[in-house]
Order: C-alpha cells, then sequence, then structure tokens
C-alpha cells in the first residue's frame, strides 16, 4: 500500500477552487496551458543527471530552455499549424499547446554551464553534468597497521 500524503487534500481543493470553475470559460490559451503538463523522469548517474520530458508532436524550434536563480526553465510553444480555410473538420481536437515547466537546480553539485538538451523521438533529453567534486567516486579501502 502507498502512503497517503497529508497535502493531497489542500492541492486538490486549490485546483477546485482555482481551475475548475474556469473550465466553463473556455480559453484554450489559457486553460490549455493550465492542464497540459508532460510527464518527466529524471535520472541520477554517477557523473550525471538525465532529465526525460514525453512532448511528441513538437519541433525542437519550439522549446526553450533558460537557467534562472538555479532554476532550470523550460518552456514550449507549438501553434495550429493549419492555415487553410478550405477543410471542412467533422472534428477538431489538434489545438494550441504552451506550457511551462520549472526544475530546481542544486548549483553545488550541477554544472550549469555544461547543460546540454536533445530532442529525440518525441523525448526532450536534458542532460545536466555533475560538478567534480559532487561525482560518485569509489569506495577507497583503508588498510589497518
Amino acid at each position: 500500500m502507498l502512503p497517503i500524503k497529508s497535502n493531497l487534500i489542500p492541492t486538490v481543493s486549490r485546483f477546485l477552487e482555482d481551475d475548475w470553475k474556469n473550465l466553463f470559460e473556455w480559453n484554450p490559451e489559457k486553460n490549455l496551458t493550465r492542464l497540459f503538463s508532460p510527464p518527466t523522469n529524471i535520472v541520477e548517474f554517477s557523473e550525471y543527471f538525465e532529465v526525460d520530458i514525453a512532448i511528441p508532436g513538437f519541433k525542437k524550434e519550439c522549446f526553450k530552455i533558460e537557467i534562472k536563480n538555479q532554476t532550470l526553465i523550460l518552456t514550449a510553444e507549438k501553434a495550429n499549424e493549419d492555415s487553410s480555410e478550405t477543410i471542412s473538420y467533422i472534428r477538431k481536437e489538434f489545438e494550441y499547446q504552451k506550457f511551462t515547466k520549472l526544475i530546481d537546480l542544486n548549483s553545488s553539485i550541477m554544472d550549469e554551464a555544461n547543460i546540454s538538451a536533445q530532442y529525440i523521438d518525441g523525448v526532450l533529453k536534458i542532460h545536466i553534468p555533475k560538478k567534480e567534486e559532487a561525482k560518485s567516486k569509489p569506495a577507497k579501502t583503508i588498510e589497518i597497521s
């Protein structure tokens, strides 16, 4: 059985108070920004961290990655590319998407100057190297005299 976090209730109630009522006043730019948060994996290796964010359907030009105040800020914006008015849709669900993802960095561990990113097969991979002093070192055996 998974432990239940005690702060779940305020989060749910805040969602209902702040966002639920706004769903009825539909504004795609405003509401999709709040509702869309891509799934993220963060993996720690001995020499670096890798952040994988599943964002299929975007182009690499849609992304902006910045570091500000020890926070990695990822923003992405994709507009509907269909400008043809001659198409008569029976159903249309492809819309404008925009989101911002924040990841706190520990500047004492991470080498912010050498962060790199790649977008491969719908997954944005952000490579965050560790500083030399933060890398895992093999155990040292001490001889007893």
